[in-house]
């Protein structure tokens, strides 16, 4: 089941627009980014407790995805990272379906691998890792 509860629109207007496109269209509409496909992570704010929804790069090997916590390089990892790491269970909609989800973040072979297909995907990823002295989580998304 998805997470439920009350929705909080992203402050930032690119991410609402995006994800409300997506969501109003069933997922046939809004699911690229750059013209790179993308999928939509709903997770629950660690204080707030209100749902939150961010448009991410698509990342899919074997039923399962990956999110990179990239934050465009900056200092600090994303809000949703937080909030993902602290509640794990989390939701994803890639296009019409919606998945119940358990996060991990991924360390080792395990997270080179990972890294390497979502630099497929998004080659900037390097750049951004280049801009910060934290090392960018990866993290894997198998269905619950």
């Amino acid at each position: 089941m998805p997470i439920e509860g009350e929705y909080e629109p992203s402050p930032e207007g690119w991410v609402r627009n995006q994800v409300a496109e997506y969501e109003e269209s069933g997922g046939t509409s809004g699911t690229t980014l750059r013209d790179v496909p993308c999928v939509v992570l709903w997770t629950r704010g660690r204080s707030s407790g209100k749902v939150h929804k961010n448009p991410l790069m698509r990342v899919e090997h074997d039923g399962s995805w990956a999110v990179v916590a990239s934050n465009g390089g900056a200092p600090e990892h994303p809000q949703w990272y937080r909030n993902l790491v602290a509640e794990p269970d989390v939701t994803l909609q890639d296009g019409p379906d919606v998945v119940d989800v358990h996060a991990r973040v991924v360390e080792g072979d395990e997270r080179v691998a990972w890294w390497a297909r979502a630099t497929d995907v998004w080659p900037d990823y390097d750049r951004y890792q280049e801009r910060t002295d934290r090392q960018i989580p990866v993290v894997v998304l198998d269905p619950r």
